[in-house]
């Protein structure tokens, strides 16, 4: 059996996974770091609490319906905290390869968490991070 190359999506979704730890240590240098906004850093961490929360607006219990709301509002609120902390609060926290940080590379991987919602929440999320 001949192995093919990932490509696309998948291929996205293994390189944000292998960066994860990279990602989580940027989460927790922006969540406490004075210089973003209360507000945004609050969101993220509702996100965080709503998820682990065993009260949801889907439930959990449901496949694949019950995780697609916990994952939609935890990627717009990170999508949110990144594009409004600004690029030099950012890089000030993250310690993988600054090319990560780019506008692509950083739509990229939240376009990888968004890799397992349906095409109208994919839609909607784009509609919020400012793409057609």
């Amino acid at each position: 059996m001949s192995m093919r190359p990932r490509t696309g999506a998948k291929r996205t979704v293994l390189g944000t996974i292998r960066q994860l730890p990279s990602y989580l240590r940027l989460l927790g240098g922006l969540l406490f770091d004075g210089r973003v906004s209360l507000v945004d850093r609050v969101l993220v961490v509702g996100a965080i609490a709503y998820i682990v929360s065993p009260l949801d607006f889907i439930p959990d219990v449901i496949p694949f319906l019950g995780q697609v709301d916990d994952v939609f509002l935890l990627v717009v609120a990170l999508q949110r905290l990144v594009k409004r902390a600004g690029r030099s609060v950012v890089q000030r926290h993250w310690r993988g390869d600054p090319s990560d940080l780019s506008d692509a590379s950083l739509a990229a991987a939240v376009g990888a968490a968004a890799f397992f919602l349906p095409g109208g929440a994919k839609s909607r999320l784009g509609r919020l991070m400012g793409r057609r």
